[in-house]
């Protein structure tokens, strides 16, 4: 028997189908989700019998269950631990699941750190220049546990002793790339690893452009380091001036593809970087 808004919440999230707009509508018919614990919902086709058998479905509630043994917590938009930045943005997940140091989210200064899969030496050269200021001012690291800069920017962090937290499309039972799977589970023992996704969630193409909003959204600022004109990194950073998010860049050769992107997010507003201070004098007064 399902007792409140946060367990009915956190079922309906295993359902298949389910959306975050179904959600959403979801909870505007029935704020309190009353109607689905007591087997009585007036949602019209929103709930198909798929989802209605998932609903009642003892296996996910014993999966549920098991979450806390496998050391998987679970914040719901509902809770008081609900990172507060990230109601702020476009749907916000109403589910958030995670593996590690939990009071991560709880930091004043989260720094997303973003850039191409290929990345080169220069990207290597630029995050170690800068990281052990930034680790020393108590800044977390986030990025999306990808390949390339995202990799190297949590890598980086972790060498010179600092916190970072790596959000990822997919659930946590199937990690991508999976040449990445000993620095996820290594994140998960000592550092934070998240996901709007239940586990058992295959990664599908569509959900790293929306885990982008997340990184974006959980963090005071973006710093870029090196992207190519058409990159994932410059949806992370266009996502992070909609919400009206710090967005930083590193310059890069003119003879560099993988510094079109940055450059050209100079030319069009972005504050140039060069080193660590010039991130953390934007964020002179924050503690």
């Amino acid at each position: 028997m399902l007792h409140d808004l946060r367990e009915t919440l956190i079922v309906l999230h295993h359902c298949r189908k389910m959306t975050w707009k179904r959600i959403f509508t979801i909870l505007k018919t029935d704020p309190g989700l009353h109607f689905l614990r007591d087997s009585c919902h007036p949602y019209g086709n929103l709930l198909d019998k798929e989802t209605l058998e998932d609903f009642y479905s003892h296996t996910i509630h014993q999966q549920i269950q098991q979450y806390t043994q496998q050391g998987i917590h679970i914040t719901t938009y509902f809770d008081p631990c609900y990172p507060s930045l990230l109601k702020e943005i476009y749907q916000p997940p109403w589910v958030l699941y995670a593996k590690g140091d939990l009071t991560l989210l709880q930091k004043p200064r989260q720094l997303a750190i973003v850039g191409s899969r290929d990345a080169t030496v220069y990207s290597r050269h630029a995050l170690k220049a800068m990281m052990q200021e930034l680790v020393n001012e108590q800044v977390v690291i986030v990025s999306g546990l990808a390949a390339g800069v995202d990799a190297l920017a949590h890598e980086t962090a972790v060498e010179f002793n600092g916190k970072t937290i790596g959000i990822i499309a997919g659930g946590f039972d199937h990690i991508y790339p999976k040449h990445n799977l000993p620095l996820a589970e290594k994140m998960m023992k000592s550092q934070l690893l998240l996901s709007e996704y239940p586990p058992n969630t295959r990664p599908q193409k569509w959900q790293f452009p929306m885990r982008n909003r997340i990184i974006s959204g959980i963090t005071k600022g973006t710093l870029v380091v090196e992207a190519k004109r058409q990159s994932g990194s410059l949806i992370t950073a266009n996502l992070a001036l909609q919400e009206g998010r710090d967005v930083f860049a590193i310059p890069g050769s003119i003879f560099s593809k993988y510094s079109d992107g940055t450059n050209d997010l100079i030319k069009h507003g972005a504050k140039l970087v060069t080193n660590a201070a010039d991130i953390l004098e934007e964020w002179e007064f924050t503690t």
